[in-house]
């Protein structure tokens, strides 16, 4: 008999995803704060795909009070749902265009004791008030892909009135007033970024900031534009060496594992991760920690109901949700 997951969770979450096994972070329950792609940048190798809503304009894009309630009401069915270890705030774009982190993060912090982990592109830490948002965090892990002007343009292609150096200025002064982890992401693509200039540049900015670790990554998933190559592992195990300070080469996930809550997650949740990056069966399998048989039969049905599709890069097969 085909075996498929559950199509009937405790409440359908809207903001919240996983929790997923995170390459970095262990079980993540992810909370994502922006509606599409809203977006400072458009990097060349987004596995999101192109931003769709192109500003820097920090707003309330989704109404705080609705993220609010979606965790609360996470927490209440907590002994019905998987447990997780780290809570991320991320997005579908850039999170601290949310005016509300802040309030979201310090909420979470009553609610529950795991850590609360931001992902972000790191552009807006010049503001003060992203700055002050982000102190009840416990670890941040902001990216700087080049510390060159033109390897910067080239690579994150950010709105017009974004500086590199109030940048780098920023993740500066963050580092002075925050106490928790900041571990800085540092992805590389072949020809754009990777050159001997933009790599001492890279490293005198490591330098300034003084990140407790750099995480050096490279495109993986089929990225937003065919021109952004990924490094080779020697290409990038070299230009860790470059490094001063603990530098850490982030993995692609490898294998499956079996659950002991396989009735816990849904087909939703298969397709609620694919909207936010392609993944390879391998991936699903080690993000929701499922049976690759089970994930297999799932994609195929999903494929019957177009909610799904194929397609190949690197000569690995993704699956990505239809347009």
């Amino acid at each position: 008999m085909t075996e498929y997951l559950s199509n009937q969770p405790a409440t359908p979450m809207k903001y919240l995803f996983g929790p997923v096994n995170s390459r970095r972070l262990g079980l993540s329950l992810g909370i994502d704060l922006l509606p599409a792609k809203t977006c400072n940048f458009n990097c060349i190798y987004c596995e999101v795909g192109p931003t769709t809503k192109f500003t820097g304009q920090r707003r309330e894009y989704i109404p705080t009070t609705e993220i609010l309630a979606e965790f609360d009401t996470f927490i209440s069915e907590q002994r019905n749902r998987p447990d997780f270890d780290v809570v991320t705030i991320t997005a579908a774009g850039e999170p601290t265009l949310h005016t509300g982190i802040g309030k979201i993060i310090r909420h979470i912090k009553i609610l529950t004791k795991k850590p609360v982990a931001v992902l972000t592109n790191g552009s807006l830490f010049h503001v003060k008030a992203v700055r002050q948002a982000l102190l009840a965090a416990d670890i941040v892990i902001p990216s700087l892909d080049a510390a060159l002007p033109k390897s910067f343009r080239k690579i994150n292609r950010p709105t017009k009135s974004t500086d590199l150096g109030k940048i780098i200025a920023g993740l500066r002064q963050f580092r002075n007033e925050f106490s928790g982890k900041i571990w800085l992401e540092i992805l590389l693509v072949k020809d754009i970024n990777d050159s001997p200039e933009d790599i001492a540049a890279l490293n005198k900015a490591v330098i300034e900031i003084q990140p407790d670790r750099i995480q050096l990554n490279t495109v993986a998933r089929p990225p937003c534009e065919s021109f952004a190559i990924p490094l080779s592992s020697a290409e990038i195990t070299s230009v860790a060496g470059q490094f001063s300070g603990p530098v850490e080469i982030i993995a692609d996930f490898s294998r499956c594992q079996s659950t002991s809550h396989p009735q816990a997650i849904g087909m939703a949740e298969i397709v609620n991760l694919l909207k936010r990056r392609p993944s390879t069966i391998s991936d699903l399998c080690a993000a929701l920690a499922i049976d690759h048989n089970v994930i297999k039969n799932n994609l195929t049905e999903l494929e019957k109901q177009r909610l799904v599709s194929r397609t190949i890069h690197n000569d690995k097969e993704y699956y990505q949700t239809e347009s």
